[in-house]
């Protein structure tokens, strides 16, 4: 499914490196391609219950597709060809329930909503992978290993966050670790960049194992022969080709600027070196997220927002030690197996670690937490003992930053193989992290051709808010 970087320790931001290379300064200037758009805030002055009250949102993205009946949507009543072998719990919640392998995330169903009829309609990584990160469908729908071209260059939610506000105390509003989202090859899956919003709204993707003993992020460190000194008469330099430099280069430049601006903004900021230090945390701590490369993750998720990043993502790489299906949430074989003995335990405790860290540290309710997939599995078993791609039907969750706790919204059939009732298309999710994150879904974009297009055609779940 997707792979690790080969790099372990010093990790890289991918789109700053080349604007961390000082000689560049006076080598010329680069052309972007980064696109003029034109945003405004539509229409109505109130926008409806919760607008704006999270500061921040973490979104999860355990890619291969989770199953839903081993996690938030278990069918004990279900014959054992589809429920399978393992058993629910209760959970903080009476009436509500969730599978054996989550007894840790149980205990925050009084803070959680979990939605159980979410719907792609897409049974591909790749495409329904683009329609969850966009909120928009793949054209065509079920393609695998699609890469990101036209016509399927749609923004990404963390992209729109970032160029809804591109800088917060120098650290990009949007940022996505540890890795990049691919199939096997390396094929990058479409939906995770700015597409045609252009570079400068790209999130700040950081390829690291923040579990290394040696972590720490080469962007955010000042070459010796450069020095703090030297790096602010640069900036200094900088500031004054630019002023000269506009009138000629345009767009161009405005392009090269922004990108320079976010690479000297991290380096010359306090908060967002500190961010990722993660020895200032109590060992304890990090041993309750796990001294994994995921669970630190989660842990430096948490340390982002703190120090004012909008959006962080965290996406769940290939899990070192689970020799079944590639350490992926792709199982197609040993479905059971991988999930009691490898992914559950791992990312419930990372899950569960945030939730209480949050909520220790006073975040929680100004912090969405997003709990996703790119689809689920299927409600039977095959030969092999797996579950296959499942985009019809499958369970998110949502806590903090506005979400209203302790509740299921929707419903799936007694396989949960379809909706009953109040489906939750990408669309809808989207549109509901724009409004808590105080962005009007209906604020307006130009495309290339420069038609006007809303951030989100969803609407928001006020149910859950």
């Amino acid at each position: 499914m997707h792979r690790n970087p080969t790099r372990p320790g010093a990790c890289d931001g991918s789109h700053r490196r080349e604007w961390l290379r000082w000689g560049a300064i006076a080598g010329g200037v680069c052309a972007s391609s980064t696109l003029a758009t034109s945003v405004r805030a539509a229409g109505a002055e109130t926008h409806g219950p919760k607008f704006g009250r999270a500061k921040a949102v973490i979104v999860i993205c355990l890619l291969g597709g989770p199953g839903q009946h081993e996690t938030w949507d278990p069918k004990p009543q279900a014959p054992v060809e589809v429920r399978g072998p393992l058993g629910t719990i209760s959970t903080a919640v009476p009436g509500i329930t969730v599978s054996e392998l989550m007894p840790q995330a149980a205990r925050h169903t009084d803070r959680l909503a979990v939605l159980r009829a979410v719907v792609t309609g897409d049974n591909a990584h790749s495409s329904s992978g683009y329609q969850m990160l966009t909120g928009v469908p793949h054209i065509p729908m079920n393609m695998e290993n699609a890469t990101p071209k036209f016509p399927n260059r749609h923004p990404s939610f963390a992209s729109i966050v970032r160029h809804h506000q591109p800088i917060v105390n120098g650290l990009p509003s949007a940022i996505q670790l540890p890795q990049h989202i691919a199939n096997d090859g390396d094929i990058h899956w479409p939906g995770q960049d700015a597409g045609w919003l252009g570079r400068a709204a790209d999130p700040w993707l950081i390829h690291c194992d923040p579990s290394a003993a040696d972590f720490r992020i080469s962007d955010l460190q000042v070459p010796a022969e450069v020095g703090q000194d030297r790096l602010s008469r640069r900036q200094l330099l900088r500031e004054q080709m630019d002023g000269q430099l506009a009138a000629v280069q345009g767009e161009r430049l405005n392009g090269y600027s922004q990108q320079f601006e976010t690479a000297y903004g991290m380096l010359a900021s306090p908060q967002a070196r500190t961010a990722f230090d993660l020895t200032t945390e109590k060992p304890e701590l990090r041993d309750r997220y796990g001294r994994t490369k995921f669970g630190q993750s989660m842990l430096l998720a948490r340390r982002l927002v703190e120090a004012g990043a909008k959006l962080v993502q965290v996406n769940w790489s290939r899990q070192e030690g689970n020799p079944l299906n590639g350490g992926s949430w792709d199982t197609h074989a040993q479905h059971t197996e991988a999930m009691k003995k490898y992914l559950m335990p791992e990312s419930d405790r990372a899950f569960s670690s945030l939730m209480d860290d949050l909520r220790e540290r006073g975040l929680l309710d100004d912090t969405l937490v997003v709990w996703m997939g790119e689809f689920g599995r299927t409600p039977r078993f095959n030969g092999n003992g797996g579950r296959d791609h499942w985009g019809r039907c499958f369970s998110i969750a949502m806590a903090g930053g506005g979400i209203v706790g302790g509740q299921v919204y929707g419903q799936s059939d007694g396989d949960a193989a379809y909706p009953m009732s109040e489906i939750v298309r990408p669309d809808d999710l989207t549109a509901t992290i724009f409004h808590l994150l105080g962005i009007p879904p209906e604020t307006e974009l130009r495309d290339p051709l420069n038609r006007p297009l809303p951030v989100s055609r969803g609407r928001v779940i006020d149910q859950i808010l």
